[in-house]
């Protein structure tokens, strides 16, 4: 387990100039690809975000939060930074729409992501991306969901999925889902795991963990009133009795600026890089040679 210690950013009015263009898409790059479906069902859609030109080029896969009821894969503080970081770098990036509460469950949102991870390593050429070399990442429940697959990764095999190269769960506070149910917690994980222990375990990525499966990045906020690094470090404990790769990067960040500052310049993205190059010598050559 590595736990790294970074600054978060020094003012709200940094943060405001960082994103003063957010939302403006990247120059010269391709209008975004909507609402491809990667299932039949009317919220198993993606957006595709892609250089000019790409070709072999590494994808990252985001998964939005919203307390697995709320969110959409277009929001800007969901992409606008990741795009303007990454794209611009050679990646194609896709953000992803899943079913949401009461309409389905957790577990079948699992299979969603699944679904549509296995749907991108097989259109990857389509958009010029390598499937091969694909980063998967989603934050609050986005990041639950990945984290459950990341430790399962089974349940991404049986949906057709291949190996892919990590994981960055942005926040979670649900690794450890029948500890969070026997404590005093919010309504909302009511709601997502009911009252069966079985589910409880079913859908807890501690609980899935097993001996096999891609290196995982867990960045918390160190700000937030119920610690939801102590719960990134149980994990990433757990993780070394399988020999498993889990990094715990906490930071000063509330919960939402964790997800909407990361690709903004400075030590925080920084670190995620230094992640993303550690997984693949052709990430750290991409990375490395755009300023």
């Amino acid at each position: 387990m590595i736990d790294i210690r970074l600054p978060g950013l020094a003012t709200l009015s940094l943060f405001a100039a960082l994103f003063a263009s957010a939302g403006a898409k990247a120059a010269g790059t391709p209008a975004p690809l909507r609402d491809i479906h990667y299932g039949p069902g009317a919220e198993q859609t993606l957006d595709v975000y892609r250089p000019a030109a790409a070709h072999d080029a590494p994808i990252i896969l985001m998964v939005h939060g919203g307390g697995w009821r709320l969110g959409d894969k277009a929001m800007a503080r969901m992409v606008d930074s990741k795009v303007q970081r990454w794209v611009p770098r050679g990646f194609v990036f896709v953000s992803i729409d899943y079913g949401l509460l009461p309409r389905t469950t957790v577990a079948r949102q699992a299979d969603d992501v699944a679904h549509a991870i296995a749907f991108v390593q097989q259109h990857a050429n389509d958009w010029g991306g390598d499937g091969d070399k694909l980063l998967l990442m989603g934050h609050s429940a986005g990041a639950h969901l990945v984290a459950l697959l990341d430790a399962a990764p089974q349940r991404a095999r049986a949906a057709g999925a291949r190996p892919w190269l990590g994981t960055i769960a942005l926040d979670s506070a649900a690794y450890d889902i029948p500890a969070i149910m026997q404590r005093r917690h919010l309504p909302l994980y009511d709601a997502a795991f009911g009252t069966d222990p079985a589910q409880w375990t079913a859908l807890s990525p501690l609980a899935q963990l097993d001996g096999a499966g891609p290196p995982l990045l867990a960045v918390c906020s160190s700000v937030r009133p119920d610690d939801p690094c102590a719960d990134a470090r149980r994990f990433a404990a757990r993780a070394v009795a399988f020999e498993r790769r889990v990094e715990v990067l906490p930071q000063a960040l509330s919960h939402a600026q964790i997800n909407a500052t990361l690709g903004a310049p400075g030590a925080y993205t920084d670190a995620v890089e230094a992640f993303m190059k550690s997984l693949d010598p052709a990430l750290r050559r991409q990375l490395e040679a755009t300023p």
